[in-house]
Formats: structure tokens, C-alpha cells, sequence
């Protein structure tokens, strides 16, 4: 079935259980991208609930950069990344107020600028320390 605004399709779980008794790859491949996911949801659940907008800040792009360096999106140590302040805060649930000194605070560390859609990472270690990064959960 696919829904003509957005072109996306939908699959029917019979014919999605045909494919994978037919293929083991592609099921083996959709499970391990589902644990993926409900890895980052657990991530983003405890990102959200329990760091400061500093570290919420610092781990989002810390996640971010590594997963586009993982598939070959990153230019060096620079991502292109077309999200405003407002975008952010929308997804990390902060004011953006709240952003803006979240983002200056990581200027400041020397480890990240953030401008114009555009993240440079100046100090990686630095800043997986101030988010508490650790990337295992995104290779599950």
C-alpha cells in the first residue's frame, strides 16, 4: 500500500515473514536495526531525563557526528547538519534560549562550533567527555 503524499509504502506482515523465510540476511539485517533503534530511544530517554542541556547538547552531537562518520557523511572533522537552534531545542526539549547557551557553553570548551547548518568538531575526546558519550549502543 503506499500513501501518495508522503510516498511512503507500507508491507503487510505476511509478505514481510515471506521475505524473510525466503532470505535470512534481510531478517537478520531488519532485527539488528531494530535493536539500533530502541538503543537510541534508550538514549534519548536518559539523554532527556537526566543531563544538563550542556551534555544533552554535547551528547546529540556527538551521536549525530559519529553515526554520519560510520556511513561516510562527514567532510574531516566537519558534518553538514541543517538544523537551526529552534530545531534543536525542539528535539532535545529545551527553550531556546536554552540552546543558544548550551551551544556557547560548548564553544567555550574549545571541543565543538556549531553555525549556519554546519558542526566542526575540534576536540572529539573533549566532547565525548563533557556528553558521557559511549558509542556501543549504536553498534549493537
Amino acid at each position: 500500500m503506499c500513501d501518495r503524499a508522503s510516498g511512503l509504502r507500507t508491507i503487510r506482515h505476511e509478505q514481510l515473514r515471506g521475505v524473510f523465510q525466503r532470505n535470512a540476511q534481510i531478517a537478520e539485517a531488519l532485527w539488528r536495526e531494530t535493536l539500533i533503534d530502541a538503543a537510541i530511544f534508550r538514549q534519548a530517554i536518559t539523554n532527556n531525563g537526566s543531563r544538563t542541556a550542556t551534555k544533552r547538547m554535547a551528547h546529540l552531537f556527538c551521536e549525530l557526528f559519529y553515526r554520519a562518520r560510520q556511513a561516510g557523511l562527514t567532510e574531516g572533522e566537519a558534518l553538514t547538519l541543517p538544523l537551526n537552534q529552534f530545531q534543536l531545542g525542539e528535539f532535545l526539549g529545551l527553550a531556546l534560549v536554552t540552546v543558544n547557551r548550551a551551544v556557547r557553553s560548548l564553544r567555550a570548551t574549545a571541543s565543538v562550533d556549531f553555525r549556519n547548518g554546519r558542526l566542526i568538531i575540534a576536540n572529539w575526546d573533549k566532547l565525548a567527555d563533557i556528553a558521557e558519550f559511549d558509542p556501543s549502543y549504536l553498534n549493537v
